[in-house]
């Protein structure tokens, strides 16, 4: 089934397409998660009762066995899926490698929910893309980079090229660390500082991180690169580093986010903290309601 494409001022429409969903598959190192949260279930309900309102993007791939891999619309695939649709509308666009990655990346980096690695990621794949266009066109790596890459990024995004580059480095962290960064745990720029550590001593310090509760401040990660390029960094020197107290450092209380995502599947960790914070206001509001009702009582006893 194919809507015939119509010229509307002179410009030619694309046209809309149905395909079957085992023609068409999803794009390679897709950074983007398909979260089960509550956006996600809004869309497969919206798409049970009126369809997909917006076709995905897809290109062909020469050589793949399904043809076609997916641009834009891996949560509506994904929706399809769930429903065991059949079918899904696609629009067909001649993309190169570089066209499909940057287009994918700046459809989904426009998301509310996006996690640190995934944008570091998708940061990564359209830096390379844009390289790779670069010297297709004959243009010097000092020709294209300053002016096409991370400050075009940023331009787009509303960030600075510095913010660019730090979410760029997180691509260098081993995967504890990097998941440390997701919940929280550990800020973008002492990640950034700690991504200049070789492998094996990311490791180590993700192992000291969770045996004794300790998260490098950013002085403390700067300490941990220094001492990393002096190749003095041993598991000793790192404990000494990370254990240090930190300046204004205040009393906390650790909870387990892995338990409390029992609690709260779909939410992110602020989303978490948020939840917490009104939960424990709306027991205090009671206790409090009840012991004035115990004084209450012990008055009019006596």
């Amino acid at each position: 089934m194919m809507n015939p494409s119509e010229n509307v001022n002179g410009r030619r429409q694309e046209m809309t397409s149905l395909f079957l969903l085992s023609n068409v598959k999803p794009m390679e190192n897709h950074p983007f998660q398909v979260r089960d949260d509550e956006e996600m279930d809004a869309l497969v309900e919206s798409i049970r009762q009126f369809g997909v309102l917006n076709p995905i993007i897809v290109r062909f791939k020469k050589g793949d066995s399904r043809g076609y891999e997916i641009v834009s619309g891996h949560r509506r695939y994904e929706a399809c899926k769930r429903l065991n649709k059949y079918e899904i509308p696609v629009i067909v666009r001649e993309m190169t490698d570089e066209e499909a990655i940057i287009a994918m990346v700046d459809s989904n980096l426009q998301r509310e929910r996006i996690l640190p690695s995934e944008r570091a990621m998708a940061y990564k794949m359209k830096l390379d893309a844009i390289k790779r266009q670069g010297a297709r066109n004959d243009l010097t790596l000092e020709q294209a980079v300053p002016k096409l890459s991370t400050e075009v990024i940023a331009e787009q995004n509303n960030t600075s090229k510095d913010t660019v580059k730090r979410y760029i480095r997180l691509t260098k962290l081993v995967k504890p660390l990097l998941d440390m960064v997701d919940t929280g745990r550990i800020g973008l720029t002492p990640a950034e500082k700690l991504s200049h550590l070789k492998e094996e001593e990311q490791l180590a310090l993700a192992e000291l991180i969770q045996d004794y509760e300790v998260t490098p401040s950013l002085s403390q990660a700067v300490k941990l690169k220094e001492k990393s390029a002096l190749q003095e960094l041993d598991a000793d020197t790192m404990f000494d580093i990370i254990s240090q107290p930190k300046p204004n450092q205040k009393e906390t209380l650790k909870l387990d986010l892995y338990k409390l995502r029992e609690i709260f599947p779909n939410c992110l960790p602020k989303e978490m903290e948020k939840a917490i914070y009104q939960i424990l206001a709306e027991w205090q509001a009671r206790e409090q309601s009840r012991e004035q009702r115990r004084s209450s009582w012990d008055r009019d006893a006596r």
